[in-house]
């Protein structure tokens, strides 16, 4: 090539492939920029963003990954990546690190599984035994999944119940080992079936536990998803109040945050173990995503979570060992 048809190159400004090269930098870089955005502000509309907001944490990885690779080629593009992949840091890594401990009242341990109208009823039995809770939340509670599992033994060990079972998901149900009170009108449930009850501890302290479980966020039922979530009551000031169960939802949902903001902690989150994944279990991929929760007054502490597999139901148990005021 002659100097007179390089001058006239390089004045035409980059050859096509080049630009492509550049374009292709920077979607990537742009890709996540926006997820962050969407996060950090809480963006999510709709069914499909609704839904993508749970791989938050696996964004963040793939984040890191594509800036290290940007870094070495298109370094414009990867200070926008390595931007966005702070923000999405910034969201999530608080979730691998344990708040101390600071109250140490009486426990309240809080079971909590969506039994998927078909869990292994005596692998359930063994979990209870195990973790001796004083509240069990049962989701997708069918008539049959009752008796299946008081003949593993449940009804003696947790004789008190408030049961609202059905066949198919919608059933739900809690059983203790102390005394339940059920609580009408505490709030309207939208979805499946939430109880509500008052146990009575030994002690004489008392405590409400509502069994959660919205509908998915899935094509037209996203809305209904936001509104049942929005239902769900704020902590008493009267008297600690937990939420537990399926809620659909993760701690990158607005909607989650917006729960929490009324004035509730997330227990696995307050030890370390908020990125711990609880569905779907028994398939072909392990779990990746962490939607069943166990949401506790922030006047309480957290002294210990567990998750845990249970044969035959698509979701991991949760429980959580909760200390009161």
């Amino acid at each position: 090539m002659s100097i007179a048809a390089e001058k006239v190159q390089r004045a035409s400004g980059p050859a096509p492939r080049s630009r492509r090269r550049r374009w292709r930098s920077w979607l990537p870089a742009g890709a996540f920029a926006a997820w962050a955005c969407v996060r950090v502000f809480g963006l999510e509309h709709g069914s499909f963003p609704t839904q993508l907001m749970t791989l938050t944490p696996y964004a963040l990885a793939a984040g890191v990954v594509t800036t290290v690779v940007l870094a070495v080629r298109r370094r414009p593009a990867a200070v926008l990546a390595l931007a966005a992949c702070v923000a999405l840091a910034a969201t999530v890594l608080p979730r691998a690190f344990a708040e101390p401990l600071t109250v140490r009242g009486p426990a309240l341990k809080v079971l909590s599984i969506n039994l998927f109208s078909r869990a292994d009823a005596q692998a359930v039995v063994t979990l209870v035994k195990e973790f001796d809770p004083d509240v069990f939340s049962a989701l997708e509670l069918g008539p049959e999944t009752v008796r299946r599992l008081d003949e593993a033994g449940l009804d003696t060990l947790m004789p008190h119940r408030v049961l609202q079972a059905e066949r198919g998901a919608s059933g739900s149900g809690l059983f203790a080992k102390h005394p339940l009170t059920e609580l009408k009108g505490l709030f309207t449930p939208i979805g499946h079936n939430m109880p509500a009850a008052t146990v009575t501890l030994p002690s004489g302290v008392k405590a409400q536990v509502v069994a959660v479980h919205p509908n998915p966020p899935l094509g037209s039922m996203a809305a209904e998803w936001y509104a049942s979530l929005a239902a769900l009551p704020a902590p008493s000031p009267d008297v600690v109040r937990v939420l537990a169960g399926d809620f659909n939802a993760s701690l990158d949902h607005r909607a989650m945050r917006d729960l929490l903001g009324k004035g509730y902690i997330d227990a696995a989150e307050a030890v370390g173990k908020g990125l711990t994944p609880t569905w779907p279990h028994g398939r072909l991929l392990p779990p990746l995503i962490t939607i069943d929760h166990v949401l506790a007054d922030r006047r309480v502490g957290v002294a210990r979570v567990e998750v845990r597999d249970v044969p035959r139901t698509d979701h991991r148990a949760v429980f959580a060992e909760l200390r009161l005021p």
